[in-house]
């Protein structure tokens, strides 16, 4: 049996995988919505409701914590950028809509997005 695992495994090794969730994570935030398949949306959700959440309470640590995971560049914009917009607001910065199936593999495609 297989226990403790929390993150999908996308078919890909860690290093590999943590990688593509960082690159989806940046360019969420930049974006602010990205169309991606509804496997990765869901595997990239709670990483960057984490991040936005820590984010939030603006301090050192948490500009630290935050430019860690993301870089310098996406650190500052999510941290002075989109967390002021969510001060108020206890969870649920993501919202994930369904799109039709791409047409090539017919793999189901969402759109995330912030509220």
């Amino acid at each position: 049996m297989i226990h403790s695992h929390k993150t999908k495994q996308l078919s890909r090794e860690m290093n590999v995988r943590n990688a593509l969730l960082r690159s989806l994570a940046v360019s969420l935030i930049r974006d602010g919505k990205i169309m991606t398949t509804s496997a990765k949306a869901k595997a990239v959700k709670p990483l960057v409701e984490r991040l936005l959440t820590k984010a939030k309470t603006g301090d050192l640590a948490a500009k630290r914590f935050v430019n860690a995971k993301l870089g310098p560049v996406c650190g500052r914009n999510l941290v002075e950028g989109v967390a002021p917009k969510y001060k108020n607001r206890a969870g649920g910065y993501l919202r994930i809509i369904r799109l039709n199936d791409r047409k090539s593999d017919a793999a189901e495609m969402v759109q995330i997005e912030f509220v």
